[in-house]
């Protein structure tokens, strides 16, 4: 556990892990464009912290954008520690006892779950050592990240909300963006909890509470897909074996960690107009384009003394979450196993598919049909309602080794056989799906075939066999047959870059409307569309501007942050 983000940042840099950069940067565009080129390096790069941002406020950024940084966050040696630990502890409280001893030994299990949940923090709140009741956002470094964003954005808030109708308190991550001093966007999607809970506001004004920073465990936990009506500060009690100090808000009646570096408090008029948020430079790596959203009226903000200002890019990946999706992977897998398919051994979320677009799943097969039987399953478990392209393998696979996934559908799959269309929610981002939050899903079944299934065929046969068709194969022509999968991209980019591809495969491909058959081959459409039957607006890539790319490397020496770093958004320029 870390008493603040301060000794999060100082131990971060004990360890090697962060660079203070002391020349001016601006939180519009510059810190972005300089956190695009250090993420993206092998590994991840370093964590970033930005003390001369024009305000009195420091900018951390990519805190957590490696493996070594998420696990520590989570105050782990590594991220597998947490995942053995939940197994372990599962296993414990959900084994059978059949006797008054037995079922003694579980209440040591009992009492330090009890510890786990929040408490109420006594005496004078950190968070609240400042507090300004004439709200001026123009005192925090909000970021602009990309030329094309509507304004500055906070991206890494922690938005609380209470259920009017039950009490359930929400915790979840909702980007917000700033109009005023005094007003901010409530960017909450439909399908998000604390859109459900304003729905339930009966009352005109409904409160909200954003927080900024403290442990990075709690930014973690807002970002988790737990169960709704599962009070996220929970999991964050598990994770630091230590229970979050809450205090009241000053203005709302809400309640937030004590700890944590800044708090904005504020309302939402039940019955007040809706208000154009965006566009803004999203995860998918595309703008997601301006929508109305509700507008959140400012009532208070207050701060730690020596608060950092914590933020997270978003873009073309690989970014910060992709370290974020793997310790995800690590920790909810056992609760999937138990609570959904017990045959799922593995599952892995490709940093390609930006969280939700691809889906490698590993089973224990025992009986026909039983991938499709798993992929319906996670395609009903919560944030799994997001995945549209999902491919499922036998025990035996490596799902991490692209490689033996490879030869898994080289071996084992017959496009006309094994490919299963379905369709379903999607993520709101997702601009290729044919109506907004809802579009087409495919399961890619590549385990080892039961008579039942077919299995008495050995492959694709035909011409597609003579040719020994690639597993996957990455074209411009859309007539091109060298693949089992042919999946068609821009002319304007590199068919021979894997990473480009596969991320334009999951952000430009709806499954149902884009796939065709031909012979016994799978070709998809992962090329931009223009607007018209079964195609909404077509979004542009996030690329940053040749200003703030020229402005960056001019400064770069002074940056202190090593070898140059070309701009990855050069690519996109052209």
């Amino acid at each position: 556990m870390y008493k603040s983000l301060q000794q999060f940042t100082d131990i971060l840099d004990s360890k090697g892990e962060l660079i203070r950069i002391k020349e001016f940067t601006d939180p519009v565009l510059e810190i972005s464009e300089i956190t695009d080129r250090v993420s993206k390096q092998p590994g991840g790069g370093k964590a970033l912290l930005f003390e001369n941002t024009g305000t009195d406020f420091p900018v951390l950024t990519n805190m957590m954008g490696s493996a070594s940084r998420i696990a520590l966050a989570l105050g782990q040696e590594s991220l597998n520690d947490i995942s053995d630990l939940l197994d372990t502890l599962l296993k414990e409280v959900l084994k059978e006892r059949r006797s008054f001893v037995e079922k003694l030994k579980l209440l040591p299990h009992l009492k330090e779950a009890a510890g786990w949940m929040p408490i109420r923090h006594k005496g004078i709140a950190p968070c609240q050592e400042v507090v300004f009741y004439k709200p001026e956002l123009s005192r925090l470094p909000v970021l602009k990240c990309w030329p094309g964003d509507g304004g500055r954005f906070i991206t890494l808030p922690l938005v609380h909300t209470v259920s009017p109708l039950n009490g359930t308190k929400n915790l979840g991550m909702y980007r917000i963006q700033v109009f005023s001093e005094s007003e901010a966007g409530m960017h909450w999607h439909r399908h998000k909890t604390g859109a459900v809970h304003f729905s339930e506001c009966k009352s005109d004004r409904f409160p909200v509470a954003i927080a900024l920073g403290g442990d990075p465990v709690y930014t973690y936990a807002a970002t988790a897909p737990m169960p709704e009506g599962i009070d996220e500060y929970l999991l964050a009690g598990f994770l630091r074996n230590k229970a979050v100090e809450m205090t009241d808000c000053l203005t709302q009646p809400l309640s937030v960690p004590a700890d944590c570096d800044f708090v904005i408090e504020g309302y939402v008029e039940k019955k007040g107009p809706l208000v154009k948020e965006g566009p803004f430079g999203d995860h998918t790596g595309f703008y997601s384009l301006a929508d109305l959203y509700p507008l959140m009226q400012i009532t208070c903000i207050s701060h730690r003394k020596g608060a950092i200002y914590p933020a997270t890019l978003t873009g073309v990946p690989p970014q910060e979450d992709k370290y974020i999706a793997e310790a995800t992977e690590k920790i909810f897998l056992t609760p999937i196993q138990f609570a959904i398919a017990p045959e799922i051994m593995d599952l892995y979320l490709p940093e390609e598919g930006t969280g939700h677009n691809f889906a490698i799943v590993k089973i224990s097969k025992r009986y026909p049909a039983q991938a499709i039987k798993v992929a319906h399953s996670l395609w009903g478990a919560g944030q799994m309602m997001f995945n549209k392209i999902m491919i499922v393998v036998d025990d035996n696979i490596d799902i991490r080794d692209r490689g033996q996934l490879l030869s898994a559908i080289g071996s084992n799959y017959i496009p006309g056989r094994d490919t299963h269309f379905s369709r379903g929610p999607l993520d709101i981002l997702d601009h290729s799906a044919p109506k907004c939050g809802m579009g087409g899903k495919i399961l890619i079944d590549a385990t080892v075939k039961l008579p039942e299934e077919g299995g008495n065929q050995s492959s694709v046969t035909g011409k597609s066999r003579d040719k020994q068709a690639k597993p996957i194969f990455f074209t411009h022509d859309e007539n091109e047959t060298n693949g089992l999968i042919n999946i068609v991209i821009d002319k304007e980019f590199n068919t021979e870059d894997q990473y480009l591809s596969l991320w334009l495969w999951g952000a430009n491909c709806d499954p149902v409307r884009d796939s065709r058959f031909v012979g016994e081959l799978l070709v998809m459409d992962a090329r931009s569309k223009a607007e018209g039957k079964n195609v909404r607006e077509w979004p542009g890539i996030v690329h940053s501007d040749i200003q703030t790319i020229e402005s960056v490397d001019k400064k770069w020496d002074s940056l202190g942050i090593g070898d140059f770093i070309s701009s990855p958004s050069l690519r996109f320029l052209k």
